[in-house]
């Protein structure tokens, strides 16, 4: 542990203090406890430093000075980071809320973004030129981790992942180095950065290609829970038929109490879809016709919207503070079967818990398996199965329950999970995730962080 009460370590910080535009806390300040919470109130971790990096400069400087003192180091973006690695006890906090600049390009159609900006900081930018990238579903989660882990959304079937989005990044290595890297240059580190998690260096900026959308129609479609079965086997035939334009993922919940729900269906279990439609406006009546054709809905809440405002539908209903354990995994058929254990765990335990299965195939599966270090292109679902209440009492309960639910689905899926699903699950899981591209992440890994410097991460670890 850094020691700041030995007099020689003080002295190093001041020294590193002096170097720091942005600002040092430490355990003794009274902003350390609101520095270190992170969106997963599960999450209760120590850090000795927390360095708020005001540029790239200070991420430079700061990562000089965790190598030199030997201190363990946790890279902050957004903090959506559901395990918690976002943070390291006794360790060192990278902190990039502060670099929140977003410069967008309307003539090429690309953003530059830098690390500590969220979606909805891009999207709001972005979105007064008519273009966007892809991106997640809460507008809360940070740029960074998502882009990093690879990122899917509900523009995913028709432009990709975040990933296949990305143009060029700017980062500071583990020996404090900054580089550019794009297809072109330091292609290696490019490729390995598209999903490879945040193990190669800190990204102080990002560039992402534009696309053109404005408006989409969107919004939430609730069946009975009894008919989850019904609609599950129709929805697994019917989404990987439809063209790209058609976007709607799958979930199981609890219909929580509050607008723009009707009172009488608060608390009903329920299974459904919520779209994203990007195709001709006049075309989709008839598209939305066959979901309710399945089954009469208990919920319809669907309509013309700025793609921004769709970012935003469950940020209030999953606000920082709450208490989360999720699991994931890759889908590429939905079995009889696996239907079957849905049915047996599809109701979920407390209101805020869910399981979501959103589409990675469409314009995703046009990127071969090793073009980028995301190997599941074959893969049309990612699940993930998510237990989440604000209350500290419920954790053991919402916990069992997205275990056992796991369990139960993990042999009819591809084994390997989003690593921006998971939590600490060791390496076995997250070899699996990378499939065969995990040895040649290692070599890049070995390449730029031979030591390991950055590790506390779904980690990726030297080759030999």
């Amino acid at each position: 542990m850094f020691n700041l009460t030995n007099d020689s370590e003080a002295n190093v910080m001041q020294d590193l203090k002096s170097q720091i535009r942005g600002e040092i806390i430490l355990p003794a300040d009274e902003n350390y406890n609101e520095a270190r919470k992170i969106y997963n109130a599960m999450i209760d971790k120590l850090p000795a430093i927390i360095v708020k990096c005001k540029g790239v400069e200070d991420v430079i400087t700061t990562v000089n000075f965790a190598r030199k003192e030997g201190i363990e180091v946790a890279i902050r973006g957004g903090g959506h980071n559901g395990p918690g690695l976002a943070l390291v006890d006794d360790g060192l906090v990278i902190d990039l809320s502060l670099m929140k600049g977003v410069h967008v390009d309307p003539e090429n159609r690309t953003v530059k973004v830098e690390p500590g900006c969220t979606w909805g900081d891009v999207d709001i930018a972005t979105h007064k030129y008519g273009l966007a990238t892809v991106s997640g579903i809460i507008s809360t989660t940070g740029v960074g981790g998502l882009t990093l882990g690879g990122g899917h959304g509900y523009l995913t079937r028709k432009y990709g992942l975040t990933i296949d989005n990305l143009l060029s990044a700017d980062v500071v290595l583990a020996d404090g180095k900054f580089v550019h890297t794009n297809k072109n240059e330091n292609p290696d580190l490019f490729w390995a950065l598209r999903g490879g998690g945040g193990n190669f260096g800190v990204i102080t900026a990002f560039e992402f290609r534009l696309n053109p959308v404005k408006n989409v129609i969107a919004g939430p479609m609730f069946w009975p829970i009894e008919e989850l079965e019904n609609t599950l086997k129709w929805y697994r035939d019917w989404l990987p038929k439809m063209s790209n334009d058609v976007y709607a993922f799958y979930l199981v919940a609890e219909v929580p109490a509050g607008d723009p729900f009707p009172k009488e269906i608060h608390g009903r279990k329920v299974c459904g879809l919520v779209w994203c439609y990007t195709g001709p406006e006049d075309q989709f009546e008839s598209i939305i016709q066959e979901a309710r054709n399945v089954a009469k809905p208990l919920f319809e809440h669907t309509g013309d919207m700025p793609y921004p405002v769709l970012q935003t539908l469950f940020d209030g209903l999953y606000p920082p503070g709450y208490h989360w354990y999720w699991k994931g995994d890759f889908v590429k058929e939905i079995s009889d079967a696996a239907v079957e254990e849905h049915k047996r765990f599809g109701t979920v335990p407390t209101t805020f818990s869910t399981m979501h299965l959103y589409p990675v195939n469409g314009a995703a599966h046009e990127v071969g398996k090793s073009e980028t270090a995301w190997s599941k292109r074959d893969a049309r679902w990612s699940m993930v199965i998510a237990g989440v209440d604000p209350d500290p009492a419920n954790v053991d309960v919402i916990k069992t329950w997205a275990k056992n639910y796991w369990e139960t689905v993990h042999p009819h899926t591809l084994k390997g999970s989003y690593i921006n699903f998971m939590m600490e699950e060791g390496q076995e899981r997250i070899e699996a995730s990378y499939g065969g591209n995990y040895k040649r992440l290692q070599q890049v890994k070995s390449k730029y962080d031979p030591q390991n410097f950055f590790h506390i991460n779904q980690n990726i670890k030297p080759k030999g």
